[in-house]
């Protein structure tokens, strides 16, 4: 992200985050975006109220992973709570049995009942500390997000209600922000839209007015539903909710990319007790392993960047998961193994970090082929991939985990030297990954005097490659490249490809699992 990007983008792909965090369909989002911007036009709202809404739509539960692990342990599973509380309605007397019904049918219905009961107990025990708490890390987010005053002050109420029951303040009818009003609005029309379509859109919010949503609101949502949830047909709902943006259009300079970068890796790694600052860890390892293995600036910052967006897809896995100290069964590991996907999915979306798509979700690749979730293996794999990998591996041992305490960085580092053996990551990165942490690593006695950058030339090389797509291997401008090549045919002293293969093959340097 070398360039100015505009927020609405990065905010856009962080709904996304949001839902998959919030267990409701993939781009709810983006819909309660538009029908928001929609219905704050209607009612005429002013610019500064308009771009309020705007963006708290986007961002509506930008607070769902703080307490993740407690609802996990609490509940079972925190993404299907957080799925059923965007709908729940205790201000609804003769619904509530009906609701309480069919609350937590996620855990069968013997365990149902017993979390029913809990969750009859705690949320009037806890709701406002808790609800604090996520407005808390919410403007907390968005400040970093660089979002402005009011669209903070309107995240602060999304738990609020018209009728002054909701959390943390109590607030009720014009004592609450006008955008806060019509999200509320908004987001129940989307979430019953999403069930039966306009009709039960209208007959949703009509029949909360008063309560939980502003009656005059709601009127104009009534009063204009077919026009409001007209934008929701579009082919490309990203595209539509960029176009729906109020100006001026915020734009971030690249010095600010990282910081926004950040505020992604915050949001994943609230997921779960063990993981926290872990995506930051990893990018200063990476980071700081590039620089030593001759990356140029441009390829330093994709790696740093890419690690904080690298576990953005787990939000959509509970944190019953990621916390439990037990071993995982096939079926939960094929959740976690999933997290990879949908963090790519979300970066392919957004054109600001399209770049990084290839790389941020490649953490859990290894050169053998045995990682998720592309199964990529050896040449696939760049250098930069590579020494995600290696940074990713090195961090988790040197955290605690649900079923084991920290190693130190020596024990980790002779850890990660298995890994090397076994063929599953690059012996290079993982050099410079342990060197990056402070500790003296031998690095690999290559033949002919050749370093470790030369070795990796040589092995993509010994494949065919051409020049150009030995830098896109190995996220090197050509002209480093062609430096590279001419060391290498001058140490082994060869001066053509298949020399080169030859020369690679006699003295083990291919496949490139080869332990060295």
């Amino acid at each position: 992200m070398d360039r100015p990007f505009r927020l609405a983008e990065i905010l856009g792909a962080l709904s996304l985050t949001t839902d998959l965090g919030a267990g409701v369909p993939f781009e709810k989002g983006l819909r309660t975006c538009l029908v928001a911007a929609g219905l704050a036009e209607e009612l005429d709202v002013g610019l500064e109220d308009r771009r309020a809404v705007y963006y708290t739509a986007l961002l509506r539960s930008l607070g769902c992973t703080t307490h993740a692990s407690l609802f996990a342990e609490w509940f079972d599973d925190d993404v299907a709570l957080q799925r059923e509380l965007k709908v729940f309605d205790l201000g609804d007397p003769a619904n509530v049995s009906a609701q309480v019904e069919r609350f937590a049918g996620w855990s069968g219905p013997q365990r149902a009942r017993q979390l029913t009961d809990r969750f009859a107990t705690e949320v009037p025990a806890h709701g406002l500390e808790l609800s604090r708490a996520s407005c808390e890390v919410s403007a907390a987010l968005g400040r970093r997000l660089g979002l402005a005053p009011s669209a903070i002050a309107t995240l602060d109420e999304v738990y609020e209600r018209f009728d002054g029951r909701g959390f943390p303040g109590g607030l009720a009818g014009d004592a609450l922000t006008v955008g806060a009003r019509i999200v509320h609005v908004a987001e129940q029309a989307v979430l019953a839209h999403y069930e039966g379509g306009a009709g039960a859109a209208r007959v949703r919010v009509l029949h909360r007015a008063g309560g939980q949503l502003d009656p005059e609101i709601c009127g104009t949502f009534d009063a204009n539903a077919e026009a409001l949830l007209a934008p929701l047909d579009a082919p490309d709902l990203l595209a539509a909710a960029l176009g729906a943006e109020p100006p001026p259009r915020i734009r971030v300079p690249p010095d600010e990319h990282e910081g926004v970068s950040m505020a992604f890796a915050t949001f994943a790694d609230l997921k779960g007790r063990f993981l926290l600052g872990h995506s930051a860890h990893v990018a200063a390892l990476a980071g700081r392993a590039a620089e030593l293995s001759g990356f140029e600036t441009a390829a330093c910052v994709s790696v740093r960047t890419s690690a904080l967006l690298m576990d953005i897809g787990r939000v959509g896995v509970s944190s019953a998961i990621w916390d439990r100290p037990a071993p995982l069964g096939p079926v939960d590991w094929e959740r976690v193994r999933l997290h990879s996907y949908w963090t790519e999915r979300i970066l392919r979306r957004c054109e600001a970090v399209q770049h990084l798509a290839p790389l941020a979700p490649a953490h859990h690749e290894r050169l053998d082929g045995s990682g998720y979730h592309r199964g990529a293996r050896g040449i696939e794999l760049s250098a930069g991939e590579r020494l995600l990998q290696a940074a990713d591996v090195f961090a988790a041992l040197t955290e605690p985990r649900p079923h084991r305490e920290a190693y130190c960085r020596s024990d980790a580092a002779a850890l990660i030297d298995t890994e090397v053996t076994a063929g599953r990551l690059d012996a290079a990165a993982v050099s410079a990954v342990v060197e990056a942490s402070g500790l003296r690593h031998r690095r690999a006695s290559w033949p002919n005097d050749l370093t470790d950058r030369e070795v990796e030339v040589l092995r993509v090389l010994a494949r065919g490659l051409t020049n150009r797509e030995i830098a896109d291997v190995l996220v090197l401008s050509p002209r480093t490249v062609q430096h590279h090549l001419a060391s290498v045919y001058d140490k082994i002293d060869m001066h053509s490809r298949s020399g080169a293969a030859v020369f690679a093959i006699e003295n083990g340097l291919v496949p490139a699992t080869a332990d060295r």
